[in-house]
């Protein structure tokens, strides 16, 4: 095999080898013993009750608004500086789970922190509208 990678020498050491069956993952398991776990907290994917995701966290962002600027303007940006985005005033927020637009709604006020009342659920992905 040749250690040249765009004409530079690498290291045997930051090479990959394939794995064989049985061979110490990553994180340290054997990785059939670590199918197998998946295998018994899954169990068959048909049957396992939605309850198994329950716990799951999920990231949520909310997206104000957009716009696009040169890198000079970038630059000139300080303390006090305004950047104007693409949505009116009063106009929904997108509300994102993971990377995907789940959903729309309006700023509000809790106290001292901001939320987001939620206007809109929008249909899941390949659906209408």
């Amino acid at each position: 095999m040749d250690n040249q990678i765009g004409g530079k020498e690498i290291e045997e050491s930051t090479m990959m080898e394939p794995r064989e069956e049985g061979s110490v993952s990553e994180v340290g398991a054997p990785m059939e013993t670590q199918l197998e776990d998946v295998g018994s907290v899954m169990g068959n994917a048909a049957t396992a009750p939605i309850s198994t995701l329950y716990g799951l966290s999920l990231p949520i962002s909310i997206e104000l608004g957009r716009t696009s600027m040169k890198v000079q303007e970038v630059l000139h940006l300080g303390r006090g500086s305004v950047i104007e985005l693409d949505r009116l005033a009063g106009e929904p927020v997108d509300v994102f789970v993971g990377d995907r637009r789940f959903a729309e709604g309006e700023v509000v006020v809790l106290g001292e922190n901001f939320g987001v009342r939620i206007t809109r659920i929008l249909p899941a992905a390949g659906g209408n509208g």
